[in-house]
């Protein structure tokens, strides 16, 4: 069978790689060509568009890049045109992926979309295109389905797919091993160029007031290395790893850490967060008048209750990050409710089994109906 999948972010890159590697596992004969990254060029996809390319962030920047991304719809139509795929899947990046539906559903292509664009935060207009244009939804996070269901569309809880990823890491890496003689402090400004200039600076004031921690920044692979040594040259102590997310999670003792996958990413690793955000100020001004949840982090969202501290916008203070981190690295009980807690979530997230595989047979069934 022949598999067209777009992806437009490191995370949709993640979990589209073990999503091909299932659709090969279960369909031997499979032909997959991606808009995505490395990790699913990797699994043996064809790639056609990195995301790098493709990530815009925020009102203006996406406004300011209009030209930009019209020209990646027009260029993606054409290379479905001529590659004719039997299923095209969609993974989260709803801004373009929606907008391609319409015309994949009207040249008669099924369509899965495999992690649904968060339409219960904002924009849930947009369940209308999902039910006129989407085949079948395939969610990732427990309470969606009770959401969809309030618009009568039915979905498939597949279970979270970083589950299976956070597993498989942690039991090729037993234990903490660190050459540092110091505890370390793990700093995820993102990975997109305009969230990580808005944050990371932020995040290096608290430095100088934990001298007795060691502070890393995780790299994004896509940003060229001369960006962080401008960001970093006042701070020659704290190191950086490119690459290694999930080594540095699994040897942290506390993270500050940009809104995202990556929040959800901590937690399974049972680090003590903060979440930060900070955006431009007219896009988060819409953006608060648009958005319906209480909380912006996924751990929280899930758990439907603040598990860990969020900093949002002007709240994102050096002082305010400096209480928040000695509260999560000092407060014996503020770390026993965090871990508590942190248990419920894995335990929530891990319910709907195998996501990958899941998705697969989902996919696959959708091409022929058993």
């Amino acid at each position: 069978m022949k598999y067209y999948i777009i992806v437009g972010e490191p995370s949709g890159d993640l979990h589209g790689s073990n999503l091909i590697k299932e659709l090969k596992h279960q369909d031997t004969k499979a032909n997959i060509r991606c808009w995505g990254g490395d990790k699913m060029q990797a699994a043996g996809a064809i790639l056609v568009k990195h995301y790098r390319d493709l990530a815009f962030m925020g009102f203006i920047e996406v406004i300011k890049n209009l030209p930009a991304i019209f020209k990646n719809l027009a260029f993606c139509k054409k290379d479905i045109s001529f590659f004719k795929p039997d299923i095209v899947v969609l993974i989260d990046y709803p801004g373009f992926n929606l907008r391609m539906a319409k015309w994949i559903k009207q040249k008669g292509y099924k369509i899965v979309y495999y992690i649904s664009p968060q339409v219960w935060a904002w924009k849930e207009n947009r369940v209308k295109i999902i039910k006129n244009t989407i085949n079948k939804m395939l969610v990732i996070l427990p309470f969606e389905k009770a959401f969809y269901k309030k618009w009568h569309y039915e979905v498939e809880y597949v279970g979270h797919p970083l589950i299976e990823v956070i597993d498989e890491f942690n039991s090729s890496h037993p234990g903490k091993h660190t050459s540092s003689s110091k505890n370390i402090i793990a700093l995820l400004p993102g990975s997109r160029k305009q969230e990580i200039e808005k944050k990371l600076p932020i995040m290096l004031s608290v430095v100088k007031h934990f001298p007795a921690y060691e502070f890393i920044v995780a790299k994004a692979p896509s940003l060229p290395v001369a960006f962080y040594d401008e960001l970093l040259k006042n701070f020659p102590g704290v190191k950086t790893m490119e690459n290694r997310t999930y080594e540095l999670l699994s040897l942290a003792n506390a993270a500050l850490v940009t809104s995202g996958t990556a929040t959800l990413e901590t937690a399974l690793f049972k680090v003590p967060e903060i979440i930060c955000y900070k955006g431009s100020p007219v896009s988060y001004q819409i953006a608060k008048r648009l958005i319906k949840i209480k909380f912006i982090g996924l751990v929280n969202l899930v758990m439907n209750k603040e598990v860990v501290k969020e900093l949002i916008q002007d709240e994102l203070t050096e002082k305010n990050l400096v209480t928040e981190l000695d509260l999560i690295l000092n407060d014996t009980e503020k770390q026993k409710q965090i871990q508590t807690d942190y248990s419920a979530l894995y335990k929530l997230l891990s319910a709907g089994g195998h996501a990958s595989a899941n998705a697969a047979r989902e996919i696959l069934n959708l091409i022929n109906p058993v």
